[in-house]
């Protein structure tokens, strides 16, 4: 097991100032979850730095809790109400997400906002390189993401019942907006990169309003794969999502092949030699997707894209960086991760000078 495996694999015991009321929450879901019987047990997922998310254990089964974390939090920031609407209208429509089971709002349970979904057990890879898998298999399960996002943007949004869930149209003029809104709110010391990708993209924008369901943070560690068989049968963490442009989220997904290694999370697929790995190129990764989303012109501007990514990424990085200064964050890695918004920064700008 490799050392990021290890470090954010499974879960493990309640981090301080996340603590529930334990015979609370059994009394309130013995009232709500049809067959929901104690005595309850919970742990915390190693991973996730946003929303914290638990492990809980009954005598009728393992049931999965997010909640917002407590303490001051950005406006608009952890609704797991939108999560949980997501969800719930995702799973009807088939496509693989957990069961939503019950949303609460009632602050007194648990002290803030959460719900309760199922359980899936299956194998969450926190290495892009897939360590301890043959060629054929990496391929497999490659091919399987990628048709998983190219599912999500098939989807009708207003058939499934998310007609009003984000506003169509102007998508990446809002998100741009909105994350230079927030990295300012969290803002701990002056990026250039940042100041110039925020007064460039918006002058940018390509001429292209497409729009459907976008998860916002579509990665390998955020899939649960079957436990023998190489597909997807859950993605997590909807925290990001929204109605907007599908190249905005598939774009951002093409992140692993250009990450850096910066020290945080997966040294991505820049450097790899993907041949004898088995793992697609970036465009033949692209090519895939197009044909199985009907874009026949290929992805135009990506060197836009890849930029607004970037900067998307360092935003949400600072996000936490103001939240380990405001002693809200939810990961015990957070402070390590905060350092890499100035590189990001730099990755944004160099696409931006390359797409001028």
């Amino acid at each position: 097991m490799s050392a990021r495996q290890q470090q954010f694999s499974g879960s493990g015991a309640v981090r301080q100032g996340h603590e529930l009321d334990l015979n609370r929450l059994q009394e309130y879901l013995q009232g709500v979850i049809p067959g929901f019987a104690g005595p309850l047990t919970i742990r915390q997922f190693k991973g996730g730095q946003s929303n914290p998310t638990y492990l809980l254990d009954a005598s009728s089964g393992c049931y999965v809790m997010r909640r917002k974390p407590p303490g001051k939090l950005l406006k608009s920031a952890h609704a797991v109400d939108r999560e949980y609407r997501v969800l719930s209208a995702l799973h009807a429509s088939g496509f693989p997400v957990p069961k939503p089971l019950v949303l609460c709002e009632d602050d007194d349970v648990a002290g803030t906002m959460f719900y309760i979904m199922e359980y899936v057990a299956g194998r969450v890879f926190w290495d892009l390189d897939l360590p301890g898998l043959d060629p054929d298999e990496r391929r497999a399960i490659y091919d399987h993401v990628n048709r998983t996002i190219a599912d999500l943007h098939n989807l009708d949004h207003v058939k499934i019942g998310l007609a009003d869930y984000g506003k169509p149209g102007n998508y990446f003029a809002r998100q741009i907006s909105r994350w230079s809104k927030q990295y300012a709110l969290s803002e701990t010391g002056k990026v250039d990169a940042m100041d110039r990708l925020i007064e460039w993209l918006p002058q940018n924008i390509p001429d292209d309003d497409s729009s459907g369901v976008v998860h916002g943070d579509y990665r390998l560690d955020n899939l649960i794969l079957h436990p023998t068989e190489p597909r997807v049968i859950a993605v997590l963490d909807w925290e990001l999502s929204t109605i907007g442009h599908p190249l905005g989220d598939f774009t951002y997904h093409l992140m692993s092949w250009q990450m850096p290694d910066l020290g945080i999370g997966s040294a991505g697929l820049r450097n790899a030699d993907l041949k004898s790995l088995g793992i697609p190129t970036e465009d033949e990764y692209v090519a895939q997707y197009c044909e199985r989303t009907g874009r026949k012109g290929g992805i135009p501007h990506r060197d836009f894209y890849a930029a607004y990514n970037f900067f998307r990424i360092a935003a949400i990085l600072q996000g936490i960086a103001g939240r380990v200064r405001d002693g809200t964050a939810a990961s015990a890695h957070a402070e390590k991760t905060a350092k890499a918004v100035a590189p990001l920064a730099d990755m944004g700008w160099s696409y931006a000078r390359k797409a001028a």
